[in-house]
């Protein structure tokens, strides 16, 4: 690497709770699939609060101690979740200002990542649907990379495929696993009020910055990294 290397600049989204409020649907389907397996539906907030985990870790933490079988119910979550996705009217809004928030980032010259604990076929969906197939230039799901949040490994998949650096990347997420992960890759974390973890949780995690709306990560993520630069 030669010393007027520059290397790109690379914002990573989470996606449910940071892009979409998708709470309503992953809980409705958390409950189909405990329905399904006979098993006592858990709280709402409970479920809300392992959104980001891969999903088999996710509902192993809602499930009695000792239930013999997580497979079934994270297949009955899978089917919910691809049935939900069938119904006409099937909707997670994205939260607002993010389609201008993106406009400005890829002006002022970052590069646009997501890292999720979606599926990728979960993902792809979501971004069909509103018209932002293209915007990201790397994609991480639970799926690809099967270490999910907390770990880092989705962090540096996504900068390996970028040519980021860690002095060059942030993430922006709504839950405790999204800091967590930041700092485990070595990367700045930002995070957002608006979703599944309450702001205390997020301070308690290590995020030095928490944005009350999209409109302000542009001037936050430029301040990080030292300015604005030409679009590539």
């Amino acid at each position: 690497m030669t010393a007027d290397f520059i290397p790109p600049r690379l914002v990573i989204f989470d996606c449910d709770g940071t892009l979409v409020d998708s709470q309503h649907h992953i809980v409705a389907a958390m409950h189909a699939a405990f329905g399904a397996n006979g098993l006592a539906l858990p709280e709402a907030d409970r479920i809300r609060r392992t959104v980001g985990l891969p999903l088999a870790t996710a509902i192993e933490s809602l499930l009695p101690a000792g239930w013999p079988s997580v497979g079934s119910v994270v297949e009955a979550y899978k089917q919910a979740a691809i049935a939900q996705r069938m119904v006409p009217d099937h909707c997670e809004p994205l939260f607002p200002g993010l389609a201008e928030t993106l406009d400005r980032l890829e002006a002022d010259g970052f590069l646009l990542g997501i890292a999720t604990g979606k599926a990728r076929r979960g993902l792809d969906f979501t971004l069909a649907t509103h018209g932002l197939v293209g915007r990201f230039v790397t994609l991480q799901t639970n799926d690809v990379v099967p270490v999910g949040k907390p770990a880092p490994d989705m962090v540096l998949r996504a900068m390996a495929e970028t040519g980021a650096v860690p002095t060059s990347t942030v993430v922006v997420g709504d839950t405790t696993y999204d800091i967590e992960m930041a700092l485990n890759a070595g990367v700045p974390a930002i995070g957002v009020a608006w979703g599944y973890h309450d702001e205390e949780a997020l301070r308690d995690a290590g995020a030095p910055h928490i944005i009350k709306s999209f409109g302000e990560l542009p001037d936050l993520v430029n301040e990080l990294m030292g300015g604005t630069i030409c679009a590539r």
